[in-house]
């Protein structure tokens, strides 16, 4: 090992205030990435490096956003079995132990995002015992995301497929009143104050051929917790109705599909295996593969655009999918508050594809859903 690189990693060992003395033996200053190393390492040993516990340790407050990307930072910079014994470290030293190891006090919590977020990164460090508490608080935060989300999602793919699809075979029961009393207006009658239709519109309830293919491909980095958790209630509401089929992708720098776990969110949320690197590019050429009418596939990119594979491939493959004659949609990453995070360079190329990216809000996933299905993005 060259001296540059023994002394960088003792620089790494004893801490930031020792900066000086490496730089009086002749040391080089650190490099992009093993600041960050620094950083995350200064996080659990001490130091300047900035921690992610509030108030000391576990309590009934909201737990850090930070705590959710250091993990994910640990992992795509370190070596597994260094990961392992810093995230145990982590653990011990930070109050995160006793919420871990007692189920009595997990199940008193409140739900909250932040730390339903940090128990999926740390789903395989928590004991036997604790995991059906941790469970139970995960399917806490899934039912209040189901009553924010799942009455709209359904009115709003109901009411999107209602417009595409009629029928013309005619049916009291499958009349679309609100659609043939627009295509009529024109022919209004003012001394009969009635509209008389020249044609009446049918729902097609009867067929589940041609059905909208909605693809959701999420990043599983570590920084996408709140994101994963909104992205699984919405797939799995979607995978529930029979009027379109969803597809869901969990990708870093590999990929898992978890279509097969959609019939529980809880179970789709503890699939997820959060943290480690990202390849954008290769996650979407994977959605590619299935796709098979691509005037009726609705992809969604569910990422904050940190590309950690090869940009230029990323934004090849997506102009791809468009041109194609998918409907695609980036949603970028949020994170505590419901605050946007992502590449801003990545999401300005794209966008100047005509490919919307947005920082949407989670109770407006129900109106984008809908737009999308009935191509009424513009001005969203």
């Amino acid at each position: 090992m060259e001296q540059t690189q023994q002394l960088a990693r003792w620089r790494l060992i004893l801490g930031s205030e020792t900066q000086n003395s490496f730089e009086q033996m002749g040391s080089s200053p650190l490099s992009q990435e093993e600041l960050l190393m620094d950083s995350a390492l200064s996080a659990i040993y001490g130091g300047p490096g900035e921690s992610f516990t509030q108030g000391g340790g576990a309590g009934r407050g909201a737990s850090s956003p930070h705590i959710s990307k250091w993990l994910g930072d640990l992992r795509s910079l370190f070596d597994p079995e260094i990961v392992a014994v810093v995230q145990n470290d982590a653990i011990e030293r930070k109050g995160l132990k006793q919420l871990l190891l007692e189920p009595e006090l997990l199940e008193t919590l409140e739900p909250d995002l932040n730390l339903a977020s940090t128990l999926l990164m740390l789903k395989d460090q928590i004991p036997k015992k604790s995991k059906e508490s941790a469970r139970k608080f995960i399917r806490k935060i899934v039912e209040e995301l189901n009553r924010m989300l799942e009455n709209d999602l359904r009115r709003a793919v109901t009411a999107a497929l209602n417009r595409r699809a009629h029928s013309p075979l005619p049916a009291a029961s499958a009349l679309d009143f609100p659609y043939t009393i627009r295509r009529n207006l024109k022919n209004y009658n003012p001394s009969l104050g009635a509209v008389i239709p020249e044609r009446v519109w049918f729902f097609d309830r009867s067929s589940r051929v041609n059905r909208w293919h909605v693809i959701l491909d999420i990043d599983q980095s570590g920084s996408m917790g709140q994101s994963i958790l909104y992205s699984s209630v919405m797939a799995c509401v979607l995978a529930s109705m029979s009027a379109v089929s969803t597809s869901v992708v969990a990708f870093d720098t590999q990929i898992m599909d978890l279509t097969p776990l959609c019939a529980d969110p809880v179970d789709l949320l503890f699939g997820f295996q959060m943290g480690g690197g990202t390849d954008i590019a290769k996650s979407i050429a994977y959605c590619q593969g299935l796709i098979e009418s691509p005037s009726r596939s609705l992809f969604f990119l569910i990422s904050d655009l940190e590309e950690g594979g090869n940009r230029a491939a990323l934004l090849r493959r997506i102009e791809e999918l468009k041109s194609s004659g998918v409907t695609v949609i980036v949603l970028l990453a949020i994170a505590d508050g419901g605050k946007p995070f992502y590449d801003a360079q990545t999401a300005q190329r794209i966008s100047a594809m005509d490919i919307p990216c947005f920082a949407c809000a989670p109770e407006r996933l129900p109106e984008l859903l809908e737009r999308a299905l009935t191509g009424q993005l513009q001005g969203f």
